[in-house]
């Protein structure tokens, strides 16, 4: 990667995981997790990842890609880990992933995976962040992947601009 002369960060420094519990009232009327609710917890936990990667105020300028692979019973514990996986002069892609967890058993399984575009703001102006230095090869493949991903979001709005 190219050094911008700007300030750079090392992949697994914005790493988050959070956990949540769910409640008979972050359940539908199948006694599963709510889509919505779920979502809220992915873009807590992607905001999170995007400020430590920043260290400035985030805003949720996208989400680019959410895959409900499988739902989550009421009463199982949800896992969310969040990872900056890419950053523009003020922008940082951030993949969530998600696993339920059964109490009892402890058995884990993936459900969702996301991935949100977060812009780093001052006054309601965006700010540069850091550069994005992956350490390790897989950092290095998901950090190609969303680069790549970024081209073709960047295309799109040019796209839907003219």
């Amino acid at each position: 990667m190219a050094n911008t002369g700007r300030d750079q960060r090392q992949m697994q420094e914005s790493y988050v995981q959070m956990t949540q519990l769910v409640m008979p009232n972050d359940t539908n009327p199948y006694g599963t997790l709510s889509g919505g609710r779920l979502m809220h917890w992915i873009d807590v936990a992607g905001g999170i990842s995007a400020t430590r990667h920043s260290r400035q105020l985030v805003v949720t300028a996208a989400i680019d890609h959410i895959d409900f692979h499988a739902p989550i019973p009421e009463g199982y514990i949800v896992v969310l880990e969040a990872l900056v996986t890419c950053s523009g002069r003020s922008s940082m892609e951030v993949k969530v992933d998600v696993a339920g967890e059964d109490p009892v058993t402890g058995k884990t399984s993936h459900t969702t995976t996301a991935r949100l575009v977060y812009v780093a703001v001052e006054n309601g102006v965006p700010v540069e962040v850091p550069d994005l230095i992956p350490t390790t090869p897989d950092e290095e493949a998901t950090h190609e992947r969303a680069l790549y991903r970024r081209e073709l979001r960047t295309e799109e709005r040019g796209k839907a601009e003219s």
